[in-house]
């Protein structure tokens, strides 16, 4: 097994809990924003390698992130190095239209000049679900479809179009395209073996939002790579992305009692919010208050994610052990609960300048020998993947102005005013090849129409 260098990731649900039992005041959730962004402007100047953002609706408290491309797009204006991460995207048609998700992610890339990271996945709550009313027994082949062709559609030009179970839409041609060719690395978001098995055969990086200890994730390694390796890995994307990355809390100070003062409530709620939603939670939108964790706050177990919380001592030998394990990234949990805002800061330039120095010396070396080790199963794995094939040229349709159609809303513009002149009707109507390109998709239609009568 490769001993893996762990580039760091900081990871953002937007949490903002009714402290104090009463509602957020007017200011609260620009404040929660603004001060995010000054942390990860932080975190890109002192070496941090990604941010990683969720997309949730509706879940008060635990997560105000909604709209990730937003945030991420605001990020990448406010640093020059740092991989943007979504962690993940909901990808089910029903939350988002694969080709608007497609759209998002090109533009995103173009704005922050290639640095995109793509996670995807379902969503697990029932306040989400419901309220896009998605059954939960339907969100991975939900999530399947939507990523496939969303991938697919970064990657082709035009796109073909697709009839599926989830969503259809005919050919069209998405733009942008992202720098990333022919899209940004995919991910997907993991919480068991299971799952880590399913990021692997779809030939994808595995976001195991899980706390997990070295010993466990050793495993989930193990079985990562056996199957990225063998021929169950079919890839869902036109890349392989071979990387698993772990979730830890984060709270770094030279005192230990004082690294724990502030950071241990903060990844307590994130757990008891988490448990709400997920588990245990009976939730009255507006109107359940999470914050009465605090009752309850010293019977929260401990698990593997407390591990990062203490000296930069401390949290060196935590992640030698997921370095051991083969665990190529870690992202830290460090903006939950009521956690303050300069002692997130104070953290993340601590851990800058006493934990990530170690790390950093074994990166390059990694980073080649693993590329070195897995190209003959990436070229075989995309060799396996079955691909939607291009349209033949005389296929492509020929998409008709509603002008043509009697029925546009800018019929009429000779009274319209305004100082953009808009042609009427086809200056270019004679030019070569039009009338034959259509005269080539009525035939190609009406063979397509005739072998499909005829079965």
């Amino acid at each position: 097994m490769l001993i893996a260098r762990e580039p760091p990731g900081i990871f953002y649900e937007h949490q903002l809990p009714r402290a104090g039992g009463a509602d957020w005041d007017d200011d609260a959730e620009r404040r929660l924003y603004q001060e995010a962004l000054e942390q990860v402007e932080l975190a890109d100047r002192v070496g941090i390698d990604y941010v990683w953002e969720v997309e949730h609706h509706f879940l008060e408290e635990y997560s105000h992130s909604s709209a990730p491309e937003v945030f991420l797009a605001a990020c990448s204006q406010r640093t020059k190095r740092i991989r943007l991460g979504h962690g993940i995207t909901l990808m089910a048609p029903r939350y988002n239209h694969p080709a608007r998700v497609a759209e998002r992610i090109a533009a995103l890339d173009l704005v922050s000049n290639g640095r995109v990271e793509w996670g995807t996945g379902e969503s697990a709550t029932a306040v989400e679900m419901g309220g896009f009313l998605i059954d939960p027994a339907d969100k991975e082949s939900m999530w399947r479809e939507g990523a496939e062709q969303a991938a697919n559609m970064l990657a082709m030009r035009p796109y073909p179009g697709f009839d599926g179970q989830w969503f259809a839409m005919p050919c069209r041609n998405i733009v942008p395209k992202p720098v990333q060719k022919p899209h940004p690395p995919m991910w997907v978001a993991c919480s068991r073996r299971e799952t880590i098995h399913r990021a692997a055969r779809a030939g994808i990086g595995a976001l195991a939002f899980a706390f997990v200890k070295p010993e466990q994730a050793a495993q989930w390694v193990e079985d990562y790579y056996a199957i990225i390796k063998s021929e169950e890995c079919v890839p869902i994307g036109h890349t392989v992305n071979p990387n698993i990355a772990v979730v830890t809390g984060m709270s770094c100070h030279r005192d230990e009692d004082e690294a724990i003062r502030r950071g241990l409530n903060g990844f307590r709620f994130f757990g008891y919010s988490l448990g709400h939603y997920a588990l245990f939670g009976e939730h009255r939108p507006g109107v359940t208050n999470l914050w009465d964790f605090l009752q309850v706050k010293d019977k929260m177990p401990d698990n593997a994610g407390r591990g990062g919380i203490g000296t930069p001592a401390q949290l060196r030998e935590h992640l030698r052990g997921y370095e051991k394990a083969g665990i190529e990234q870690v992202i830290f949990v460090q903006q939950a609960g009521a956690t303050r805002h300069e002692h997130i800061c104070e953290s993340i330039e601590t851990f800058a300048a006493e934990v990530m120095p170690e790390f950093a010396e074994r990166e390059a070396a990694y980073a080649e020998r693993k590329r070195r080790e897995l190209a003959p199963a990436i070229e075989a794995a995309l060799a396996r993947k079955p691909r939607l094939p291009p349209l033949a040229e005389a296929a492509i349709p020929v998409v008709e102005a509603l002008g043509r159609q009697g029925v546009s809303p800018l019929q009429g513009t000779s009274d319209r005013g305004g100082a953009i002149p808009i042609a009427t009707a086809d200056l270019l109507a004679e030019r070569p090849g039009l009338a034959a390109a259509a005269v080539a998709h009525a035939a190609y239609e009406a063979v397509a129409m005739a072998k499909a009568t005829s079965r």
